[in-house]
């Protein structure tokens, strides 16, 4: 296909409507199974992978409503939404300074390191719950990204400690709980605007932020819209289930017919109306723990409460099999227990994450459906992945070998899909 013939077949794909809820029964099975538009996109066999599940599992199959769920950073769009928000928060002055001037405040994990450090470069001359200057503060807002992008301080200590790693990343949780103060309406506006901004820049732009240069463009994959609408025509449940905060998830998903009524993100608690630094609990650990969020094991969690109705500690363990989503997207470590969980196909982008994509090379099942980025692939990989040693992230933070449902250990696996 032409470059122009292909870009004039994604134009279209991103115009078409979705099928009209109210057809007849009739008409539905009149109707030809809904059919990838974009198939000669996708790398190898993974667009005939995913048809028969659509066709198997959807309205020309056994029918019913099946689950499909996707991550959302780096999965649907090229780029991280939580990255962005950050950004242009620190570019316009709308991170607060916390409650009693003391970064211990915004997260039970967080190390005296790194709330010393924090302390040092915002200062305390602002009052909590006002907005801290980092767009002229630059040591503050490097800090701070710093936080975000490696979990320690600029001069390299761990800002983070305690937390179950398969249940939570401490340093993303942050991210939300950085909105303490703050209406949800008003998360969302901000989400809004580095959503306008990031979609505006040109791909490949860069923006100051502190000190530094980082990334200021996002894009939707068409590829993954279009996988979503067939799903949709197809009469699958689509979901999001990302590891940013819902409120940013929510202003993102609606582009590709996902509302927020079927977004999971981390759910921020509230007093009076507004952001208090507590999440919602999951599998036993109550609301205010700040223990777990959609991350690994706890995506899993939260598809098991939301979605499912499953109660209680079983939300930590996997559903029964009839239960589970046929199809699951991600792209990291964070998605690996959501995409395990899929019964019929695991679309995994390659982002060079050890975890994911040792299951997926190993890909024992056969459902396994691994794809270089659409946008910007990475190239191979120049080492094997350390499968047999040291991939695996324990719940206590240290690693080691990558096991199947087994017990056997995966062999070190080359990376053969890529850009």
């Amino acid at each position: 296909m032409s470059r122009i013939s292909r870009a004039l077949v994604v134009a279209a794909v991103l115009a078409a409507p979705l099928l009209p809820a109210s057809a007849s029964a009739s008409e539905v099975e009149s109707r030809p199974c809904p059919q990838l538009r974009l198939a000669d996109h996708w790398y190898g066999d993974n667009a005939a992978k995913i048809q028969r599940v659509i066709d198997e599992r959807g309205r020309c199959g056994t029918g019913g409503r099946p689950l499909a769920v996707f991550d959302w950073d780096n999965t649907v769009i090229k780029n991280d939404i939580s990255d962005q928000t950050i950004f242009w928060m620190l570019r316009h002055d709308k991170v607060l300074q916390p409650q009693a001037r003391d970064w211990r405040s915004t997260s039970r994990f967080i190390t005296d390191a790194g709330a010393d450090a924090l302390a040092a470069a915002c200062g305390t001359a602002v009052p909590a719950g006002a907005p801290l200057p980092t767009s002229r503060n630059f040591a503050c807002a490097d800090e701070i990204l710093s936080v975000r992008k490696s979990g320690k301080t600029t001069s390299g200590e761990e800002v983070f400690a305690g937390y179950n790693h398969r249940y939570m990343e401490a340093g993303y949780a942050w991210v939300a709980q950085l909105n303490a103060g703050y209406r949800p309406a008003e998360v969302r506006a901000i989400a809004r605007a580095a959503r306008d901004e990031a979609l505006r820049a040109p791909v490949g732009a860069t923006q100051r932020v502190g000190s530094g240069t980082e990334v200021a463009w996002v894009r939707y994959y068409p590829e993954i819209k279009d996988l979503i609408a067939t799903l949709n025509r197809a009469g699958f449940s689509t979901w999001v289930v990302s590891a940013s905060p819902k409120e940013t998830a929510d202003v993102w998903s609606a582009e590709v017919g996902i509302p927020p009524s079927r977004t999971i993100g981390i759910n921020s608690l509230t007093s009076h109306g507004r952001i208090n630094g507590h999440l919602e609990g999951c599998g036993g650990l109550p609301d205010g723990a700040d223990a777990i969020m959609p991350y690994i094991d706890g995506k899993r969690c939260f598809i098991n409460k939301k979605i499912l109705g499953i109660e209680g500690a079983a939300q930590l363990d996997a559903a029964p099999e009839a239960q589970r989503q046929a199809l699951a997207g991600g792209d990291a470590t964070t998605d690996v227990t959501m995409l395990r969980d899929a019964t019929g196909v695991r679309v995994t982008l390659n982002r060079n994450k050890d975890e994911l994509m040792c299951r997926a090379y190993d890909n024992a099942d056969g459902r396994w459906a691994v794809n270089p980025m659409f946008i910007q692939p990475l190239p191979a990989l120049n080492r094997a992945y350390p499968c047999a040693t040291n991939a695996y992230e324990n719940a206590d933070g240290s690693t080691g070998p990558v096991l199947r449902d087994d017990g056997t250990v995966i062999p070190d696996q080359r990376d053969t899909v890529h850009g």
